[in-house]
């Protein structure tokens, strides 16, 4: 059965502006965590030249993804497999570019540790991981909406919430991805562009 979101609806606009300057011209990419596959669905569409690999660890969006599949009929989509980030094997070993679209904020604090570690084995050098949502930023006042988002998320799940981008730029960093761009989007979004550094 198919998913619907509304803010994949309102987001995906922006987002694949935003994309078409950082994703590669072609090759793979893997995006962590689809949820619905309206996004997967989106950006295949977009971006013809590359061949798009959704995944999630639910089940259930497993089916929505397809569902969604199934109707585009897009040749360069592959079809969806399930993922856990934070698992230390992958069903995929290689990809061009990586992508999380509201993830880090709705999983725990291991899935975004395993997340810098997958696009740390699987990206070539130069190779982006993009990561999209709200994000907490030191020295930046922290919009009240995102502040009560945080809260609500909190109370569904302790081991989730917004997180700070410099916490989140160390975690990348030990593992040798470097943030190269920040870029603010709609209703108080980031999107954060890391890239393998040579030598990672």
């Amino acid at each position: 059965m198919k998913r619907h979101s509304p803010s994949a609806a309102r987001n995906k606009g922006p987002i694949g502006d935003v994309l078409s300057l950082w994703l590669p011209p072609r090759g793979l990419v893997l995006e962590i965590a689809s949820g619905s596959g309206e996004h997967a669905v989106e950006f295949a569409g977009r971006f013809p030249m590359l061949s798009w690999q959704p995944s999630d660890p639910d089940p259930a969006a497993l089916v929505s993804i397809a569902a969604w599949q199934a109707e585009a009929g897009l040749d360069n989509m592959r079809p969806p497999i399930q993922l856990d980030a934070a698992a230390a094997y992958w069903p995929v070993e290689r990809a061009e570019a990586l992508l999380a679209i509201n993830m880090v904020h709705i999983s725990r604090w291991q899935a975004s540790l395993g997340l810098f570690a997958g696009a740390a084995r699987l990206l070539p050098i130069g190779g982006p991981l993009i990561l999209y949502g709200p994000y907490l930023e030191q020295g930046v006042e922290t919009a009240p909406s995102n502040l009560a988002f945080d809260q609500s998320l909190k109370a569904r799940n302790a081991d989730w919430g917004l997180r700070d981008v410099a916490e989140i730029q160390a975690a990348a960093a030990s593992v040798g991805l470097e943030l190269c761009r920040k870029y603010a989007m709609p209703a108080n979004n980031l999107m954060l562009l890391f890239r393998k550094a040579d030598g990672a």
